[in-house]
Protein backbone atom coordinates (compact mmCIF):
# COMPACT_ATOMS: atom_id res chain seq x y z
CA UNK A 1 0.00 0.00 0.00
CA UNK A 2 1.35 3.43 -0.94
CA UNK A 3 1.70 6.34 1.44
CA UNK A 4 -0.37 9.47 1.11
CA UNK A 5 1.69 11.68 -1.16
CA UNK A 6 1.70 14.79 -3.31
CA UNK A 7 2.53 14.39 -6.99
CA UNK A 8 3.01 16.87 -9.80
CA UNK A 9 0.27 16.65 -12.44
CA UNK A 10 1.15 14.36 -15.33
CA UNK A 11 -0.46 12.18 -17.99
CA UNK A 12 0.23 9.18 -15.72
CA UNK A 13 -2.63 10.31 -13.46
CA UNK A 14 -5.16 11.13 -16.21
CA UNK A 15 -7.82 8.56 -15.30
CA UNK A 16 -7.45 9.22 -11.58
CA UNK A 17 -7.79 12.95 -12.14
CA UNK A 18 -10.84 12.59 -14.38
CA UNK A 19 -12.60 10.52 -11.68
CA UNK A 20 -11.65 13.12 -9.06
CA UNK A 21 -12.88 15.98 -11.27
CA UNK A 22 -16.13 14.23 -12.28
CA UNK A 23 -17.02 13.43 -8.67
CA UNK A 24 -16.49 17.00 -7.57
CA UNK A 25 -18.27 18.48 -10.58
CA UNK A 26 -21.31 16.21 -10.13
CA UNK A 27 -21.51 17.07 -6.41
CA UNK A 28 -22.48 20.65 -7.30
CA UNK A 29 -20.14 21.96 -4.62
CA UNK A 30 -17.76 24.87 -5.14
CA UNK A 31 -14.43 23.44 -6.33
CA UNK A 32 -11.25 24.50 -4.51
CA UNK A 33 -8.55 25.23 -5.51
CA UNK A 34 -9.48 27.20 -8.61
CA UNK A 35 -7.22 25.18 -10.94
CA UNK A 36 -9.46 22.12 -10.46
CA UNK A 37 -12.29 24.05 -12.16
CA UNK A 38 -10.35 23.98 -15.45
CA UNK A 39 -11.92 21.77 -18.12
CA UNK A 40 -9.91 18.50 -18.33
CA UNK A 41 -11.51 17.23 -21.57
CA UNK A 42 -8.23 17.90 -23.42
CA UNK A 43 -5.93 16.59 -20.70
CA UNK A 44 -2.73 17.61 -22.49
CA UNK A 45 -3.96 21.21 -22.64
CA UNK A 46 -4.91 21.05 -18.95
CA UNK A 47 -1.40 19.88 -18.04
CA UNK A 48 0.18 22.57 -20.18
CA UNK A 49 -1.92 25.22 -18.44
CA UNK A 50 -0.92 23.92 -15.00
CA UNK A 51 2.76 24.35 -15.86
CA UNK A 52 2.37 27.56 -17.89
CA UNK A 53 2.73 29.96 -14.96
CA UNK A 54 4.99 28.17 -12.50
CA UNK A 55 7.78 30.76 -12.64
CA UNK A 56 8.17 34.52 -12.95
CA UNK A 57 9.59 34.12 -16.46
CA UNK A 58 6.46 32.35 -17.73
CA UNK A 59 3.92 34.91 -16.50
CA UNK A 60 2.10 36.77 -19.26
CA UNK A 61 -0.45 38.57 -17.09
CA UNK A 62 1.15 41.14 -14.74
CA UNK A 63 -1.68 40.77 -12.21
CA UNK A 64 -0.97 37.05 -11.71
CA UNK A 65 1.68 35.41 -9.54
CA UNK A 66 3.67 32.25 -10.24
CA UNK A 67 1.92 29.15 -8.91
CA UNK A 68 2.42 25.39 -8.79
CA UNK A 69 -0.18 22.66 -8.57
CA UNK A 70 0.06 19.30 -6.81
CA UNK A 71 -2.35 16.39 -6.55
CA UNK A 72 -2.82 14.24 -3.44
CA UNK A 73 -2.88 10.46 -3.82
CA UNK A 74 -4.17 8.42 -0.89
CA UNK A 75 -3.10 5.00 0.43
CA UNK A 76 -5.18 3.28 -2.25
CA UNK A 77 -3.55 5.35 -5.00
CA UNK A 78 -6.74 7.36 -5.60
CA UNK A 79 -6.50 11.06 -6.35
CA UNK A 80 -8.39 12.69 -3.48
CA UNK A 81 -7.19 16.30 -3.32
CA UNK A 82 -5.34 19.16 -4.93
CA UNK A 83 -3.23 22.11 -3.82
CA UNK A 84 -2.23 25.28 -5.62
CA UNK A 85 0.81 27.05 -4.20
CA UNK A 86 1.27 30.75 -4.91
CA UNK A 87 4.98 31.57 -4.88
CA UNK A 88 4.31 35.13 -3.73
CA UNK A 89 1.30 37.28 -2.92
CA UNK A 90 -0.32 40.18 -4.76
CA UNK A 91 -2.92 42.45 -3.13
CA UNK A 92 -5.87 40.14 -3.91
CA UNK A 93 -4.09 37.06 -2.55
CA UNK A 94 -2.93 39.01 0.50
CA UNK A 95 -6.54 39.89 1.27
CA UNK A 96 -8.44 36.72 0.52
CA UNK A 97 -6.47 34.07 -1.39
CA UNK A 98 -3.33 33.31 0.56
CA UNK A 99 -0.30 31.28 -0.46
CA UNK A 100 -2.12 27.95 -0.62
CA UNK A 101 -5.45 26.93 -2.04
CA UNK A 102 -6.36 23.32 -1.35
CA UNK A 103 -9.32 21.02 -1.39
CA UNK A 104 -10.39 17.42 -0.87
CA UNK A 105 -13.07 15.78 -3.01
CA UNK A 106 -16.44 15.43 -1.25
CA UNK A 107 -16.32 11.65 -0.71
CA UNK A 108 -12.86 11.75 0.87
CA UNK A 109 -13.37 14.43 3.50
CA UNK A 110 -13.11 13.86 7.25
CA UNK A 111 -10.42 11.21 6.78
CA UNK A 112 -7.34 13.31 7.57
CA UNK A 113 -6.46 14.03 3.95
CA UNK A 114 -6.70 17.82 4.26
CA UNK A 115 -4.22 17.71 7.12
CA UNK A 116 -1.84 15.48 5.15
CA UNK A 117 -2.20 17.73 2.10
CA UNK A 118 -1.49 20.89 4.07
CA UNK A 119 1.49 19.35 5.91
CA UNK A 120 3.12 18.21 2.67
CA UNK A 121 2.35 21.52 0.95
CA UNK A 122 3.91 23.47 3.82
CA UNK A 123 7.02 21.29 3.50
CA UNK A 124 7.26 22.19 -0.21
CA UNK A 125 6.83 25.87 0.58
CA UNK A 126 9.60 25.73 3.18
CA UNK A 127 11.87 24.10 0.58
CA UNK A 128 11.02 27.03 -1.73
CA UNK A 129 12.24 29.41 0.97
CA UNK A 130 8.78 30.55 2.11
CA UNK A 131 8.91 30.18 5.89
CA UNK A 132 5.84 32.31 6.61
CA UNK A 133 2.68 31.62 4.64
CA UNK A 134 -0.84 33.01 4.59
CA UNK A 135 -3.83 30.66 4.54
CA UNK A 136 -7.45 31.68 4.35
CA UNK A 137 -10.79 29.94 4.66
CA UNK A 138 -14.41 30.99 4.55
CA UNK A 139 -15.63 32.07 7.97
CA UNK A 140 -18.07 29.16 8.23
CA UNK A 141 -15.62 26.47 7.12
CA UNK A 142 -14.90 24.98 10.54
CA UNK A 143 -13.08 21.93 9.15
CA UNK A 144 -10.61 24.03 7.18
CA UNK A 145 -10.10 26.40 10.09
CA UNK A 146 -9.31 23.48 12.42
CA UNK A 147 -6.86 22.07 9.87
CA UNK A 148 -5.07 25.42 9.57
CA UNK A 149 -4.91 25.83 13.36
CA UNK A 150 -3.64 22.25 13.78
CA UNK A 151 -0.68 23.17 11.58
CA UNK A 152 0.27 26.26 13.54
CA UNK A 153 -2.02 28.83 11.96
CA UNK A 154 -2.34 32.07 13.91
CA UNK A 155 -5.49 34.09 13.24
CA UNK A 156 -4.76 37.60 12.00
CA UNK A 157 -7.99 39.09 10.69
CA UNK A 158 -11.14 38.74 8.65
CA UNK A 159 -11.62 40.15 5.16
CA UNK A 160 -14.95 40.85 3.48
CA UNK A 161 -14.90 40.02 -0.21
CA UNK A 162 -16.83 42.04 -2.81
CA UNK A 163 -19.69 39.50 -2.74
CA UNK A 164 -20.01 39.82 1.06
CA UNK A 165 -18.28 36.52 1.83
CA UNK A 166 -16.10 36.73 4.92
CA UNK A 167 -12.73 34.96 4.92
CA UNK A 168 -10.55 34.36 7.95
CA UNK A 169 -6.82 34.97 7.48
CA UNK A 170 -4.14 32.90 9.27
CA UNK A 171 -0.35 32.94 9.18
CA UNK A 172 1.79 29.85 9.60
CA UNK A 173 5.50 30.20 10.34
Amino acid sequence: MNKIRLVRPSMEYRELYLSFYDEWKSSGEHIVPWVVRKDPSDFKVLLESLYSEDSEEKLTNPSWVPHSTYWLLNEENLLVGAANIRHRLNEELMNSGGHIGYGISPSHRRKGYASALLAQTLHIMKAMGLNRVLLVCDKGNIGSEKTILRHGGVFESEFIEDDGNIVKRFWIG
